[in-house]
């Protein structure tokens, strides 16, 4: 059975002078603020490639935490960060860098490099961006 989700936007005048708002069905984002400067500049509200990296990160540590589940270990937490690189000449998104550092009791480095290579290359977001994908991970 496919799982769908969505999300909304509005966006009222021109590109750069114009605004908009962004609205989850989860309602999570409820009519949250997005314009020029919070996508270029460091404008008051957020913007699609900070909603990105939420989803990035969000997606990866959870398939991670599975992937750990499935190896017969259960991690202490995982802290992943992922930052979205967009390039406005080219309008696309240039590469997604992932930053994870998790506590895991009993596994080893190597074990865990491998359930976070499968992480990076089959997290459902990861499917989805096709851009350049890297992880630094570090195990406590």
């Amino acid at each position: 059975m496919e799982i769908k989700r969505n999300a909304t936007a509005h966006w009222e005048g021109s590109g750069k002078d114009g605004k908009g708002t962004l609205t989850t069905a989860s309602t999570v984002l409820n009519g949250t603020q997005y314009s020029f400067n919070t996508r270029f500049a460091d404008g008051v509200g957020t913007n699609p490639e900070e909603l990105a990296a939420a989803a990035h990160s969000g997606c990866f540590a959870m398939q991670l935490a599975f992937n750990i589940q499935g190896a017969g270990f259960t991690a202490t937490f995982i802290d992943a960060k992922a930052v979205v690189t967009l390039d406005p000449a080219s309008s696309s998104i240039t590469s997604s860098k992932l930053t994870v550092t998790a506590s895991v009791p009993g596994i080893t480095k190597e074990k865990f490099d491998e359930l976070v290579g499968h992480a990076e290359k089959n997290c459902p977001i990861s499917k989805l961006f096709n851009t350049a994908i890297s992880v630094d991970a570090t195990l406590e």
